[in-house]
């Protein structure tokens, strides 16, 4: 446990020296607040049964952020760790590979819980979003969703020779996703066609949890939801087992 809190201090440390993770976990989604507040407000509109446009999108930035993070930050971070050197010099040393794993993961994961409390709170307040969801509801969705896709990052990381190639690919997987799935524009305004393509992607059924749970939906009602991003964790963490390296 020592030598867990220990590593984990340091892995904060190097993650928040990196500037554009922070800015992802931290800053995006605030940044998407301000930016469609200002564009469309939240008036209630009738496509949305009710809500407003920020009601609906704030749950699918915080998909956004999840999405970027897992598919960019992780696995650049890895990949980069590998290629300098620094994963061989872990694996030299007494410590479990388990135990790396968490800590690694423990930044990250919550700097964007972080930036997701900061979004929701500037929401409620600055612009009266309404989260009807109970809290520990929503808290469950994220960390699936989160989970879900941080073992795409690492899967990801396994199979990237190094750190260019992970941000290329990384890049070319989450910027589309995030515009085909409603974590940017909401689903319903886009075309049938582009809706047909959103059901393949991950990314469109953390949206959908996420913004049922927050407007007070339970879990029962989005059971295809939880059951593609468990099998999303699932996957991804075989394919960890099967290709990460640790030079």
């Amino acid at each position: 446990m020592r030598a867990f809190g220990k590593l984990a201090i340091v892995q904060t440390k190097l993650y928040l020296r990196e500037p554009l993770s922070v800015f992802f976990t931290l800053i995006l989604g605030p940044a998407l607040l301000v930016l469609f507040g200002f564009v469309f407000g939240n008036e209630p509109q009738s496509m949305f049964n009710g809500l407003g446009h920020l009601d609906i999108s704030v749950p699918a930035y915080t998909a956004a952020i999840i999405g970027i993070a897992g598919l960019t930050t992780v696995p650049i971070t890895v990949a980069t760790r590998r290629e300098t050197g620094v994963l061989r010099r872990f694996a030299a040393t007494p410590l479990k590979p388990i135990t790396y794993f968490l800590t690694d993961m423990l930044a990250p994961f919550l700097l964007t819980l972080a930036g997701i409390l900061l979004l929701f709170l500037l929401g409620i307040v600055v612009y009266r979003v309404r989260l009807a969801g109970h809290w520990l509801s929503m808290i469950g969705g994220l960390s699936l969703s989160t989970l879900a896709f941080f073992a795409l990052g690492y899967a990801l990381a396994g199979v990237m020779p190094n750190a260019r190639l992970a941000v290329v690919i990384g890049n070319v997987l989450i910027i589309p996703m995030n515009f085909l799935s409603g974590a940017l524009i909401p689903i319903e305004v886009m075309p049938e066609g582009v809706q047909a393509v959103s059901r393949f992607l991950p990314l469109t059924y953390v949206v959908k949890l996420l913004r049922g749970l927050c407007a007070g939906a339970g879990w029962g009602a989005h059971a295809v939801d939880v059951a593609v991003l468990a099998g999303v964790l699932v996957i991804g963490m075989a394919l960890v087992a099967g290709t990460f390296k640790w030079e």
